[in-house]
């Protein structure tokens, strides 16, 4: 029997094989459930037939980039297999040099939308393992809180929650930091700069300075800012490095590039941000108030299809604005009944469904997607069978309006889902939240149920 390594390697060692091998490899990359390529010729690849490999639980093309859904810690192996064996090769022959060019031309231009909201994501998916730590921990020092569960803990080890307080909320005291690193990385800047912009930002000494009559806010504008920050520092840098003599380069390019775009920061771009910021948190909590069912359906409802387009991505920073403003993210709850819904869906094709493969790919799936991870349901499942991805996204348009209705709310960001988000849920909702999961389950089996599916006979 081949071993979780030696599966591995064979599923690199084909999707190398039915992309067209590695001299048609011009980007190659992971996130947390999907291997991501792009590539010089689409003509030499075998779409077909690596959607057939075991192993490979969905496809998606977004842009220029293919999708290779693979499950959560799979596609980082896969990856670094696939990496492994063109070690020490030329990805790219010089003779298609002139058409990685064109196919890296067509893809900056061709979607100009996606590629912006490609770097935002950038920016933010490293963060996740650490907001996912952050928010389990918070949600265990919740339940050591509560004397029904802990006891007297809570009282009788003060140290032990407080460390664990420490360990929990350490993400959020650097968050600017590591936004403004990510950032510059992304915009193609020096990263320790980028550090630097958003440590300026952050600073508890601009709390002691008066400008134009009114103190300065440490902080203002969270991520928002930073972004905009690094994004102007990393412009001016690539400016400077064109027109700087090379012997006075070095030296001359992160002064002038501190002092005025720190100055800028300060005086325009804090403040843009801070308003923007404000205007973001406000607008999102007012309308989840004011709204209540009908905005979290809408919510719940078409947050998939944003996920399809890839324009889910442009909710990150809002997730993180939530969290730095109210210390709680009403949002992430809604947007998690759209997977949930996919469960329910999922298992009404598992119940009416003969054939025996698709009854095996939604037993691999369903226990990812009951904990958050819901893309091997949405594009192995659901989504290919048409009717069923629409019974989802209502199920969780049910959802979505009861935990709104409820105001159910987390500690995190985003990066946590499904069932395990109920750790991170805030104190007196927790069982409004499992509740809302169960009905969402039930509403997304209803609805598939009724609306029926066309069975694949292969």
């Amino acid at each position: 029997m081949a071993t979780a390594m030696d599966k591995t390697q064979i599923l690199a060692t084909q999707i190398l094989q039915r992309v067209g091998g590695e001299g048609n490899i011009s980007k190659l990359e992971n996130c947390m459930t999907r291997v991501r390529v792009e590539v010089i010729d689409e003509q030499q690849m075998d779409l077909a037939g690596i959607q057939t490999l075991t192993g490979i639980k969905g496809y998606i093309k977004q842009g220029e980039q293919h999708q290779f859904i693979v499950g959560p810690g799979a596609a980082a192996k896969v990856v670094d297999a696939m990496r492994a064996q063109l070690a020490g090769r030329e990805n790219t022959p010089p003779s298609d040099a002139i058409s990685r060019n064109k196919a890296q031309a067509k893809a900056k231009y061709s979607a100009p939308m996606s590629g912006a909201l490609r770097q935002l994501a950038d920016v933010f998916i490293p963060l996740i393992p650490a907001f996912i730590a952050s928010g389990l921990i918070m949600g265990i020092i919740n339940l050591l809180k509560r004397p029904d569960i802990a006891g007297s803990l809570a009282l009788d080890y003060p140290n032990i929650l407080g460390l664990l307080a420490i360990f929990g909320g350490a993400v959020f005291a650097i968050m600017n930091i590591l936004v403004g690193v990510n950032a510059a990385r992304v915009f193609g800047g020096s990263q320790a700069m980028g550090g630097v912009m958003a440590g300026i930002l952050s600073s508890p000494a601009l709390a002691q300075i008066t400008l134009f009559g009114e103190a300065l806010q440490p902080g203002r504008g969270g991520v928002i800012a930073v972004l905009f920050v690094v994004a102007l520092m990393c412009w001016l840098e690539k400016r400077l490095r064109q027109c700087l003599p090379e012997s006075v380069e070095l030296i001359l390019n992160p002064l002038i590039t501190t002092l005025v775009t720190a100055t800028l920061a300060i005086v325009i771009l804090q403040p843009l941000g801070g308003v923007i910021s404000d205007a973001i948190a406000h607008g999102v909590n007012m309308a989840i108030d004011k709204g209540g069912l009908v905005v979290g359906a809408l919510l719940a409802g078409f947050f998939l299809p944003l996920v399809l387009s890839g324009l889910h991505q442009g909710l990150v920073p809002i997730h993180v604005e939530l969290i730095q403003a109210h210390g709680s993210n009403p949002l992430l709850p809604i947007l998690a009944m759209a997977g949930v819904g996919q469960v329910g869906a999922a298992i009404a094709v598992y119940m009416k469904t003969r054939n025996p493969r698709l009854k095996k790919v939604i037993k691999g799936a369903l226990p990812v997607g009951i904990l958050g991870i819901g893309e091997p349901l949405i594009f192995g499942v659901t989504l290919p069978l048409g009717r069923p991805f629409i019974g989802a996204c209502l199920g969780g348009a049910v959802g979505g309006a009861l935990i709104c209705y409820w105001k159910v709310a987390t500690v995190i960001t985003f990066g946590i889902s499904g069932l395990p988000l109920a750790l991170t849920i805030v104190s007196g909702k927790v069982m409004l939240y499992l509740a809302g999961i169960l009905i969402t389950v039930i509403a997304g089996f209803i609805f598939t149920w009724m609306m029926g599916f066309n069975d694949p006979e292969e």
